[in-house]
């Protein structure tokens, strides 16, 4: 009786093994490879699943999710500058072809970071330094369209690919540096003479309106002055008869002379140099201021009594 207890008990772990072995449970994003008897079987996707215990087996675990893949290339610029790429693929596992990715390849991600140095490598080198920088996009799309041609076959998808970092060696990078400084010192250069430039066509050009400013005060002053001038002959003129012009010009000459001499002596900050002179000193002056007066007259006479110009007329 105890052996039937015994054997009853054998048979329910027996059982209860065969069916621990016969369920299997995959995860999502997963898929399992099952073989039988060493040869491919199927392929079992997400959920509940079952196999032959003992017969079948799970050879390997295929994983769907997107993943990442990062390489880093030295290589060669058209230009003869060595620099390193860091470049980053995105791949995943097409679901209908598991069996050709699991299958096809032995290391896949050593395979695709094989057709990554390839492809980089058959491009940059087309390319100078400045232009690896400007035109990376076009690279890791070219990379990309490689590779994803390349790898379809072999059931890898190529999401995309990035060039992530572009590290030219260190004494290229210190030059750039330089050109780069030398460059914003030329901007700043230009600009500073620019701006020195336009600061000096101001100052000319607010000059010149302030001379132009100040021979129309001049102008307009010694418009006033002539007229004070005509003024003062008429008020003498009505005052004296006995006075001729001569004589009221030369006077008004004085006055304006000694009222000059005033204005100099009362400003302080004027530059200007006086030269010596003596009451005998305004006398010759005034003796010049005559002669010119009467030697201008003495010419209208003469012009007037012309005989040539009279049979002219």
């Amino acid at each position: 009786m105890e052996e039937n207890y015994v054997g009853l008990a054998l048979l329910v772990l027996l059982g209860a093994l065969i069916i621990f072995k016969a369920v299997i449970m995959v995860t999502e994003q997963t898929a399992y490879v099952i073989e039988r008897f060493g040869k491919f079987s199927k392929v079992a996707h997400s959920g509940l699943g079952f196999i032959v215990p003992f017969v079948d087996r799970k050879a390997a675990v295929m994983n769907l999710r997107v993943q990442q893949l990062d390489v880093t290339i030295e290589t060669k610029t058209m230009d003869d500058v060595f620099v390193n790429l860091q470049v980053s693929v995105q791949y995943s596992v097409t679901r209908a072809m598991v069996k050709e990715a699991y299958y096809s390849m032995d290391n896949a991600k050593n395979q695709i970071a094989s057709y990554i140095f390839d492809d980089v490598r058959a491009e940059v080198p087309k390319l100078e330094l400045d232009d690896v920088f400007a035109k990376k996009d076009d690279i890791a799309i070219a990379v990309q369209k490689n590779i994803a041609t390349s790898m379809e076959q072999y059931g890898y998808k190529i999401i995309r690919a990035l060039i992530t970092d572009i590290d030219p060696d260190h004494k290229v990078k210190e030059s750039m540096n330089r050109i780069n400084a030398a460059k914003r010192e030329r901007e700043a250069a230009l600009e500073e003479a620019e701006a020195k430039k336009i600061r000096i066509v101001k100052e000319a050009e607010a000059e010149a309106e302030s001379k132009r400013l100040s021979g129309e005060g001049i102008a307009q002053q010694r418009l006033e002055i002539v007229r004070g001038f005509k003024e003062s002959v008429e008020d003498f003129k009505k005052s004296l008869d006995t006075v001729t012009h001569e004589e009221i010009m030369q006077f008004v000459l004085m006055t304006q002379y000694f009222d000059t001499i005033k204005d100099i002596g009362a400003n302080s900050k004027n530059s200007s140099i006086l030269m010596p002179h003596s009451p005998g000193g305004m006398r010759d002056f005034q003796d010049q201021i005559i002669k010119g007066t009467y030697i201008g007259n003495q010419l209208d006479e003469d012009i007037n009594n012309d005989p040539e110009d009279k049979s002219e007329n």
